[in-house]
């Protein structure tokens, strides 16, 4: 549903302008609390009185329900100040089409400097209170390295939630870097090609009962115009020619399962999410070789304290070969799943094998009341075969944390900025527009 994109900072200090304002009314109204209070001055001593009234009037501040704000309430105080503003009732469910868009620019370790624009729209196809939200997203990113990046993606609920149609569509030019096979490879040793890329991954899901569905999806890649760009000696680009090719096609049938609690997938909040992907590549459906590979992956989310709005997050991705040797440029790899967001910490393809498993946790918590700004801290650990066998080589950690601009209240998107550590000296900013899981 979403891809790492280079997107920069926003102006911060309209976003804590903002939270001041909306904080005033909140603080005004436990004034008045203290106010009606009736004077008992003559049986009372003043000082503990003036002591039950702060007391009274900070209870009455933290209780007090803040309205939910986004960044257009921010521009809009500044831009419209004495315009009406549109309702804060998040909670509300409507038919309507709430739209991020979003140009911007930014640094990322696998793209450098870079130009995005990217959209997003989110939507519920019924008022139901067990209505999934869709979306829909897509952007278009020309890099400081010569890369093109043109995703499209949507998860779409119908009515009911009785079918989900998942569609992944993407084109990249990609000049980028390799390491080899598993994690002893040195950081320092890496190797620039370039590719092009199509990628068409559709997927229509059908309900077997409330949160459990089942389905079967058409997956094609196809790489072209595959080149070494380093100058390297002859034995080294005679083996990078025989592993890579000049192209690749794999294109075959995937069954999927899957169970989904989660109300929002842009950004959860409660719920639980595994997802069993079998993708099978065959001659017979024009793959340039025949593999099978099975991916698990399962998510959850705990409120964290109760009845807080901080979000604990877990995340577990085993993905793995179960038969012949898929494309190098399709073996498992950090940052290469679906939405290339595994392994913040190190860059995107640092890590390869025939398999791999994947753990990441995630708090999430809010740092304003409303909902402007928010926080995360993360870890992660990613491991994978040393080679084209079964085996497997060292753990590698990862870590850091971020932080979070609401950009849409109806849709709960943000834009999450957060920096990351790796071994070996491996950090870098990472980006996204909705939660990395």
């Amino acid at each position: 549903m979403k891809s790492r994109i280079p997107l920069f900072c926003l102006p911060l200090f309209l976003l804590f302008f903002y939270q001041s304002q909306a904080q005033q009314p909140v603080r005004d109204s436990a004034s008045a609390v203290k106010d009606s209070i009736p004077n008992v001055k003559d049986s009372i001593p003043i000082v503990d009185t003036v002591k039950k009234v702060d007391t009274v009037k900070e209870v009455i501040w933290k209780m007090t329900p803040v309205p939910e704000k986004d960044m257009g309430n921010v521009w809009h105080s500044i831009f419209r100040p004495h315009s009406p503003i549109e309702g804060g009732n998040t909670e509300v469910r409507d038919t309507r089409v709430h739209l991020t868009l979003l140009p911007a620019g930014g640094y990322t370790l696998q793209t450098g400097t870079a130009a995005i624009i990217s959209g997003n729209a989110a939507f519920y196809t019924d008022r139901s209170p067990n209505g999934k939200m869709s979306n829909i997203s897509s952007s278009v990113t020309y890099s400081q390295y010569q890369q093109w990046i043109v995703p499209f993606t949507s998860n779409i609920w119908t009515k009911g939630n009785k079918f989900n149609i998942i569609t992944d569509i993407r084109y990249i030019k990609y000049p980028s870097s390799i390491y080899g096979l598993g994690g002893r490879t040195d950081p320092n040793k890496g190797y620039t090609i370039n590719f092009s890329n199509l990628k068409f991954h559709q997927t229509i899901m059908k309900s077997l009962s409330e949160d459990m569905y089942v389905g079967v999806g058409y997956f094609y890649d196809k790489f072209w115009d595959i080149k070494g760009l380093d100058k390297v000696s002859r034995q080294t680009t005679a083996q990078m020619k025989k592993e890579l090719g000049k192209q690749e096609v794999a294109s075959g049938l995937a069954m999927r399962f899957s169970y989904d609690s989660r109300l929002n997938q842009i950004n959860p909040k409660q719920g639980t999410y595994y997802n069993i992907t079998y993708r099978s590549s065959d001659k017979a459906w024009g793959s340039d070789s025949t593999w099978n590979s099975l991916t698990i992956d399962a998510r959850s989310y705990v409120e964290f304290p109760k009845r807080s709005r901080n979000v604990l997050a877990f995340w577990m991705l085993d993905w793995m070969t179960t038969n012949g040797v898929p494309p190098y440029l399709l073996l498992p790899s950090t940052g290469w799943d679906d939405q290339y967001n595994t392994g913040r910490g190190y860059i995107q393809g640092r890590f390869r094998g025939k398999n791999m498993l994947y753990f990441e946790s995630e708090y999430r918590f809010r740092i304003s009341r409303n909902g402007l700004i928010g926080g995360v801290g993360f870890i992660n650990i990613q491991n994978f075969s040393s080679d084209l066998s079964q085996q497997y080589a060292r753990i590698f950690p990862g870590y850091g944390g971020g932080i979070r601009i609401k950009l849409n209240k109806y849709s709960d998107t943000n834009l999450c900025l957060d920096y990351g550590f790796g071994q070996n000296g491996s950090r870098g900013l990472f980006v996204n527009l909705g939660e990395v899981f």
